[in-house]
């Protein structure tokens, strides 16, 4: 206080610790006298620095210089009169009830604190096990700033993707349930035509086989997309040269697209090693170019473009096709969504949604963007392997 302070705040705490101490502690100037104005015992203030000598401190002993440059000797002296226990101490037993008391006190309050958020886990552990996907602890912590704290959030984040899980997969059902009801309902009529009609059995049987092959396709894209959104089956990983993969997807493709007068151009800028999945990949670029050789218009052409560069590769692919709406782009990447919104029997709108997973699969991103002079471009990005960056 004295080093910091100055005489002022020192003379307040010595006036205020007064007589209470056995011990007095004296603060002397150069000249020999005190703060306080207390007499000084000269055999006492000899003693004092006789020890100290050219230290400035010893045990019991301080030299220390106030704010105003002056320096101050501490040391303390019994006052007389006080050889006994301070009156304030009391007897041994009562110390230790009082210290009894305290750690009890003290016990009970951290108990409560730290048990209360425990209990609000608890309670909102088993209602999100009896199915109420919308409990949260965060509002019941407070302004915590702990562990516990810190264990609600993870909470909190669990029950919300557990939420978006879950309503992704009612809407999965629901969406799949919908798409199968239209196959299904016209493989009836083509039983009731083959049995009411035997002269068109023949046609019947041809719808028969193109409604089975359609639910068949539909079944095992939905497999494709349920195991990719589970994490499973999704194959080893390898070193995959990423132009050689797409210039054999884009021959597939032409060849395909030529049946409509369509191109479909590959520009490759530098070379991309990416460790990847090769079958999903294929899968995930397949999907994507042949969605925009579907929808592009008879005589164009459809353009993928590659380029390597900082530690990562970019696709795009961009067709001359009607597009869609600004605000549809993000939705194109949901289940059972189709650009035309019909039923034409060219697709289920799960193309780019397996795309999409696959991609995030080897930490790549896609979105799909308006094309100028009409059409549409799907950009995909993924990571390149270090050496090749």
């Amino acid at each position: 206080v004295l080093r910091v302070g100055g005489e002022a705040p020192t003379r307040a705490l010595l006036e205020q610790w007064g007589g209470r101490h056995r011990f007095a502690v004296m603060v002397v100037d150069a000249a020999g006298r005190d703060l306080l104005g207390r007499p000084v015992p000269a055999a006492a203030l000899a003693q004092a620095r006789a020890r100290l000598g050219d230290s400035d401190r010893r045990p019991g002993l301080r030299r220390v210089r106030a704010p105003d440059g002056q320096q101050y000797l501490l040391f303390r002296i019994r006052l007389p009169g006080l050889h006994g226990p301070p009156l304030h101490h009391g007897p041994p037993f009562l110390r230790l009830i009082l210290g009894l008391v305290a750690s009890l006190l003290f016990s009970a309050g951290l108990a409560w604190y730290l048990t209360g958020p425990l209990r609000h886990l608890g309670v909102a552990t088993r209602r999100l096990a009896a199915g109420d996907l919308g409990t949260r602890v965060t509002p019941a912590l407070g302004r915590r700033r702990d562990e516990i704290a810190d264990l609600g959030h993870d909470f909190d984040r669990m029950a919300e993707r557990l939420e978006a899980l879950v309503a992704a997969q009612k809407r999965l059902l629901s969406d799949v349930s919908h798409e199968l009801r239209s196959p299904l309902a016209r493989l009836r009529v083509a039983v009731e035509l083959a049995r009411q009609q035997p002269a068109e059995t023949s046609k019947a049987l041809d719808r028969i086989e193109r409604e089975t092959g359609r639910l068949d396709a539909l079944v095992g894209q939905v497999l494709t997309l349920s195991r990719l959104e589970a994490g499973v089956d999704r194959g080893p990983e390898d070193y995959v040269e990423l132009a050689e993969l797409l210039d054999e997807i884009v021959a597939d493709a032409d060849f395909e697209a030529r049946a409509r007068g369509c191109r479909v151009a590959l520009a490759v800028d530098g070379e991309a090693l990416v460790r990847a999945r090769g079958e999903l990949l294929h899968r995930a670029l397949e999907n994507v170019l042949r969605n925009g050789v579907r929808h592009t218009v008879e005589g164009s052409t459809v353009e993928v473009g590659m380029k390597a560069g900082q530690g990562r590769v970019h696709v795009s692919v961009c067709d001359r096709g009607p597009g869609v709406p600004e605000s549809y782009l993000d939705a194109l990447f949901d289940p059972f969504v189709r650009a035309d919104g019909g039923d034409d029997g060219r697709g289920y709108g799960l193309g780019l949604a397996i795309a999409r997973r696959a991609i995030e699969v080897h930490g790549g991103t896609i979105a799909a963007r308006l094309r100028e002079g009409g059409g549409l471009c799907v950009d995909i990005t993924l990571p390149l392997e270090p050496h090749n960056g």
